[in-house]
């Protein structure tokens, strides 16, 4: 990847909030089930997969779920420079950060990584703003304030689109998607741990069409 810039992070990710209403939150503790899944949701209309960074095969599911046709995986939970790098080298195409900073961001334009950097607040939205970042994560969008919030910011700072994440579900996402700031939203219902430890794929390839059809 050659270097890029928050202008140009934040284009490539618009296009992946615009692809599907959900971009499924994943944490996966099983290597062995990592294509099966990613293939479950690609099928169900949900092509843009965040693979959090919080467990130790993390890595390896990124880079089995990026042979994944049709399939756009991204490293979630990027926290330090070394996740950057380790993200870029098992395959991710793009980042997802709980917060953002000076040296995290830095590290991800070097690395040509676009980055959904988080913010909780108006002051973190518009730092982000000024260094090109228009396209944003909102974290944990629940706990800070939920949809409400968003639509009060959207008067303000209309340039600013979000992808609220944290305690967002089939039953409250629709409350965000109607903000005109929101373009996504990010959630883990889509692959519930039990699904997933009962290898149900097709219960998840249908709560993916589900969600792609009430949601759309």
């Amino acid at each position: 990847m050659t270097k890029i810039s928050g202008l140009e992070a934040s284009r490539r990710n618009l296009e992946l909030c615009v692809m599907a209403p959900v971009i499924p939150v994943l944490i996966i503790e099983d290597l062995s089930t990592a294509k099966n899944l990613g293939e479950a949701l690609v099928a169900g209309g949900l092509p843009v997969l965040e693979v959090t960074l919080r467990t130790d095969c993390a890595l390896d599911v990124i880079s089995e779920m990026s042979k994944i046709k049709g399939g756009i995986v991204g490293a979630g939970t990027l926290i330090t420079c070394q996740d950057v790098k380790n993200a870029v080298n098992a395959g991710a195409t793009f980042g997802v950060s709980p917060g953002a900073t000076d040296k995290l961001i830095a590290a991800c334009e070097e690395a040509g990584l676009p980055l959904l950097a988080g913010a909780t607040s108006a002051s973190e939205a518009m730092k982000l703003l000024e260094r090109g970042y228009s396209v944003q994560k909102f974290f944990p969008a629940q706990a800070a304030g939920g949809a409400a919030f968003l639509k009060s910011l959207s008067s303000p700072l209309p340039q600013i689109t979000f992808c609220p994440t944290g305690g967002v579900s089939l039953e409250n996402a629709k409350d965000y998607l109607d903000s005109s700031n929101v373009e996504c939203v990010g959630g883990s219902w889509v692959a519930p741990k039990g699904a997933i430890k009962n290898r149900d794929w097709d219960q998840i390839q249908q709560l993916a069409s589900d969600s792609v059809r009430i949601l759309s």
